[in-house]
């Protein structure tokens, strides 16, 4: 099986091709094909990266005699 790779958008729940791709597509016009999307994960939710830089700032201002009062 051969793979082809383009990124695009969704649109109101369709793909768009590229008009570069729509023209290798044509060969396949009527074959059965597999999709698989992958969500472009360099678009990490700002949210998400703020949570976890606070969490580490705050935890790197315990230091190992703050230990003590993980018991009570």
């Amino acid at each position: 099986m051969r793979a082809i790779e383009f990124k695009s958008k969704l649109s109101h729940n369709r793909i768009l091709i590229p008009k570069m791709m729509q023209e290798r597509l044509k060969a396949l016009d009527e074959k059965s094909i597999r999709v698989m999307i992958l969500p472009d994960e360099t678009e990490v939710d700002d949210d998400v990266v703020l949570k976890q830089l606070s969490t580490e700032q705050f935890l790197n201002g315990y230091s190992d005699s703050d230990s003590i009062y993980d018991n009570y």
